[in-house]
């Protein structure tokens, strides 16, 4: 197994990662402390790790809504600090696993942009961006986005190389999170849209396939959050991306072949997604007990190369963990979101 290892920076905070006796900035791999470690105990519920050192001396890393913290030698030191806020989801029999998943969500938010992995993808995508925001605004996070989503322009990611039609639906849902139509990304995305219609739904690559249903989906979703006329009509065929648009439009599907199980292994969001549009039980096993939960395996953007940071066996089977896109799937389907 790989190193056990956890983060530490929430939302604004500066990213920490601890890992094999010492703390490092997670963004330059700075090594900022170290200790002789004699046993670890991390809690991904709590927001801790707590250091047993060879000495018999205790060190413990934490977090909570004001700041990320180290106690030792009987001080408490803010490591970074900035607010967010972090439900305890009491009452909820999967109240740990929300916890841990919500902190998966933050930690991967740099400089105000929700990345799907904050080491291996310099950039956001808009497509994880949105189920983020989904989960930050049931938790009170999401002004955590606001600046970064008000100041969007271009309602293409490109992150896959194309301008991927998805996004723009994508780009009109964030941006009504906290404008009206006056948003400039408003404005770009009508302008576009009239390039990717075919009959009346759009149509284009993503992620390399032709998706209209999922893209038009998304499109009509966003024109509707922003009150817009939605004179699109999503098309009677089989898309394998329209079972993972569950936030609406389940009546309009096509059923066909599920992911295949190495599919949902290397992208576990897709089994997730999957599962949260027909109803089926959770995909339990595409998850972890121990943190992180969440991971995507062998994606064609993702710079492996910097997962070694934390373990050169991430690097080598191109793993990258936690991931937003996972996180947000599983946050939303255990809390009950229908």
């Amino acid at each position: 197994m790989p190193t056990a290892f956890c983060l530490f920076g929430m939302g604004p905070r500066r990213k920490l990662l601890y890992r094999r006796g010492e703390l490092l900035d997670a963004l330059t791999g700075d090594v900022l402390r170290s200790w002789k470690v004699a046993g670890e105990r991390i809690d991904a519920s709590a927001y801790s790790v707590t250091l047993r050192l060879e000495d018999g001396g205790v060190v413990r890393l934490t977090e909570d809504e004001e700041a990320a913290w180290i106690e030792e030698e009987g001080e408490r030191r803010v490591l970074s600090s900035g607010r967010v806020r972090l439900p305890s989801f009491d009452g909820h029999p999967d109240g740990a696993l929300l916890r841990g998943l919500h902190q998966e969500l933050l930690v991967n938010i740099v400089v105000g942009a929700p990345t799907p992995n904050l080491l291996v993808y310099p950039k956001p995508w808009l497509r994880d961006a949105a189920m983020v925001a989904m989960c930050l605004e049931r938790t009170g996070n999401l002004d955590l986005l606001e600046p970064w989503v008000m100041g969007l322009r271009d309602p293409f990611d490109r992150n896959n190389g194309v301008e991927e039609p998805d996004n723009l639906g994508q780009a009109l849902y964030l941006a009504s999170r906290f404008a009206d139509t006056s948003h400039p990304v408003v404005q770009e995305v009508l302008r576009r849209v009239p390039g990717f219609a075919r009959d009346r739904h759009i149509v284009g690559l993503t992620d390399g396939a032709e998706h209209p249903v999922y893209q038009t989906k998304w499109l009509k979703f966003g024109l509707r959050a922003l009150g817009l006329d939605d004179p699109y009509v999503i098309p009677e065929v089989f898309d394998s991306y329209s079972a993972l648009f569950w936030m609406d439009f389940r009546e309009a599907h096509v059923p066909g072949p599920p992911f295949s199980a190495e599919a949902g292994e290397k992208y576990p969001y897709l089994a997730w997604a999957e599962a949260h549009f027909h109803g089926a039980p959770p995909p339990w096993s595409l998850s972890r007990n121990t943190y992180p939960h969440t991971w995507e395996a062998q994606a064609s953007q993702a710079d492996y190369a910097r997962m070694a940071l934390i373990d050169d066996e991430y690097a080598t089977r191109r793993l990258a963990a936690p991931h937003a896109w996972h996180a947000a799937e599983m946050f939303l389907r255990t809390a009950g979101i229908p």
